[in-house]
């Protein structure tokens, strides 16, 4: 007896007559929510192209030293010199260690190598070492539109 009362008080949802399709669904929907959709797949493709990527490549190993005011005077000189470059600084005590540069050819790092010991700041050899390297799509767009 009690379930035939929730039988009976469970109905489907009505709608007039004249706006049942057979066989068909009607979505309503804001048309805005094509434009935010339209923009989450701009803001996605742009991300993807400015992201960085990683790869193999090379770094020059320019010092390891405890000095902590030579190494700020290296540091110094390789950014001034060579802007467009990025100096890496790590410490395992008691060394300062200090990588340069993203290349991806070796010959790149080579002509760099020679630039920095002609330069007579860095005492000492300076190594080209293999690396994972961080490659920025700008220096991609360069190199291609060299070619």
């Amino acid at each position: 007896m009690v379930l035939s009362a929730v039988l009976n008080t469970v109905s489907a949802q009505t709608t007039p007559a004249d706006t049942v399709v057979a066989d068909k669904v009607t979505v309503n929907k804001d048309p805005r929510l094509d434009l935010l959709a339209k923009a989450q797949v701009d803001i996605a493709a742009a991300n993807s192209k400015m992201a960085a990527r990683f790869t193999k490549g090379y770094r020059l190993f320019v010092l390891k030293t405890d000095d902590r005011e030579y190494a700020m005077k290296v540091r110094a000189y390789l950014l001034q010199t060579f802007p467009d470059e990025k100096v890496i600084m790590s410490y395992q005590a008691p060394f300062i260690k200090m990588k340069f540069g993203d290349f991806v050819e070796k010959e790149d790092a080579t002509k760099i190598k020679k630039q920095i010991e002609r330069g007579g700041v860095v005492k000492g050899g300076v190594y080209i070492v293999p690396d994972t390297i961080e490659v920025k799509p700008d220096k991609d767009a360069k190199e291609e539109s060299k070619k």
